[in-house]
């Protein structure tokens, strides 16, 4: 890892932990709740304490004015829900075109276990490469989804992850399996630090005990975006999501220091 990698790596990040909010949804739901008015979001998100935000590159005139310091992801690669297979995610944009765009990081999203996993290693192997070169960070979304597989299976993530890793990414994103226990499995696939996705927002307390178990098995972090940037109060989820990240809170302590309702 260059001294460029690492430099950037502590943009998005503090101290090895992480609090990302994605908001590249657009490419593939359009202008959903949270993602209108992105910059009153990306505000929101980061007056609450994340460390980056992640969008497609068209975005990145919306988000340097609006982000607060905090560090600038640009993804990659996308498809639309429109589409045939909104799980055969092309390339959207290049490396090069990200440092242009004033980027910290990119990201790229496969699918393992997938149809489209071939054609999506192939992407994020020269990805790495190239943004290796260029001291550039490389976020690898790696999922365990295709026909037949468990998406929250720990073996399904665990061989996900360490795919990431084989093909040279700095960090990886993944699902999350459902208990610290079985999540451990996952994390101890890899040396690359692990980051959960959100997934489909659940109620506050659902979506704060996985990052809480998360944590607990190892995780370095989150980078969550519906849950948080759909939610009815982003900068307070975001407080209390990095409550948990960086102050190690438990979920009834994170809620209330974030000003939600602590729930039964």
């Amino acid at each position: 890892m260059s001294l460029g990698t690492d430099a950037r790596l502590e943009r998005i990040g503090t101290g090895g932990k992480y609090v990302i909010v994605p908001m590249d949804h657009g490419i593939t739901l359009g202008a959903v709740r949270g993602l209108e008015q992105i910059e009153s979001t990306i505000d929101a998100v980061t007056r609450g304490g994340a460390d980056a935000v992640l969008t497609q590159k068209g975005i990145a005139p919306r988000v340097h004015s609006n982000k607060n310091g905090a560090g600038f992801v640009v993804h990659l690669n996308g498809s639309t829900a429109a589409g045939p297979d909104v799980n055969d995610k092309r390339p959207t944009g290049t490396v090069e075109e990200a440092v242009r765009l004033g980027a910290d990081a990119v990201s790229f999203h496969i699918n393992v276990g997938g149809e489209s996993e071939p054609e999506q290693i192939e992407g994020l192997a020269a990805l790495t490469e190239r943004a290796g070169r260029l001291g550039m960070p490389v976020l690898a979304m790696t999922y365990a989804r295709g026909p037949g597989i468990d998406e929250t299976d720990p073996e399904a993530l665990g061989r996900a992850v360490r795919l990431g890793e084989e093909l040279g990414a700095d960090l990886v994103k993944t699902g999350y399996s459902g208990d610290a226990a079985s999540f451990e499995r996952v994390v101890d696939s890899t040396r690359l630090p692990v980051v959960i996705a959100g997934g489909e927002p659940e109620d506050d307390k659902a979506s704060l005990e996985g990052v809480r178990g998360a944590i607990d098995a190892g995780a370095a972090g989150v980078s969550m975006g519906r849950t948080i940037f759909q939610h009815e109060d982003p900068r307070a989820m975001t407080r209390a999501v990095s409550g948990i990240v960086y102050d190690d809170r438990d979920v009834s302590e994170a809620l209330e220091r974030a000003g939600l309702a602590v729930e039964a």
